[in-house]
């Protein structure tokens, strides 16, 4: 990154209040990035789940429909 692009901390002294901006150090931008990377992860990983949710629904469903059983019947199981 260029000094141009590097993002900004600001920093607060919570007992004076004065505040002091610099930029992000190479380790703060490494942890930033890893913590962007992580969390996009856990958002994949999470949208998996959840279709392997909604897709053994529709596989229960469909087989308490083979059974017999009609949409009201096979709701009120379920709800």
């Amino acid at each position: 990154m260029t000094e141009a692009t590097v993002p900004n901390v600001v920093e607060v002294d919570c007992s004076t209040g004065i505040s002091t901006t610099r930029p992000m150090t190479a380790d703060e931008i490494a942890a930033q990035q890893k913590m962007q990377e992580d969390f996009a992860a856990q958002q994949a990983a999470q949208a998996e789940a959840d279709a392997a949710k909604a897709a053994a629904k529709e596989s229960a469903n469909a087989k308490l429909a083979k059974l017999g059983l009609t949409a009201d019947e096979i709701a009120a199981l379920i709800g």
